[in-house]
């Protein structure tokens, strides 16, 4: 059993699971079967397989082109951006090009100490008429 989650991926030629149930690069079930199986399909189609749910009996993979692969990986990534985790604060700050010398100070001592409690720092400028 892997000790830690892989990122999402082809999981090559090395399968733990002897029984598992496949999905075809369409999202239909070709329902349970050993692995042998799965590997003679990824191989006659050019495709890899990839790790969908492992919790449950049987674990569920899917053959995927490279590109259906990275198509996913984008997603997931931006939905890890899209959601902050937990305890994080994005600290937002907006102020004119105009800005005084002193107030520019004050600000840029703000944004250290935000920084220092290791916030998100979002800096906008707008332009002075």
């Amino acid at each position: 059993q892997p000790k830690r989650k892989a990122a999402f991926g082809s999981v090559g030629r090395r399968i733990p699971y002897r029984i598992l149930h496949l999905i075809n690069q369409d999202g239909e079930s070709l329902g349970n079967m050993h692995r042998a199986e799965a590997l003679k399909l990824m191989d006659q189609h050019g495709l890899k397989l990839v790790l969908l749910r492992e919790n449950v009996e049987p674990p569920v993979y899917r053959l995927m082109t490279g590109q259906q692969i990275h198509e996913e990986q984008l997603k997931r990534a931006e939905k890890k951006k899209a959601n902050p985790k937990p305890g994080m604060y994005v600290k937002e700050l907006s102020f004119s090009s105009a800005i005084a010398k002193n107030d520019l100070e004050t600000k840029t001592k703000q944004i250290a100490e935000w920084i220092e409690k290791k916030y998100h720092v979002k800096v906008t400028i707008r332009q002075a008429k």
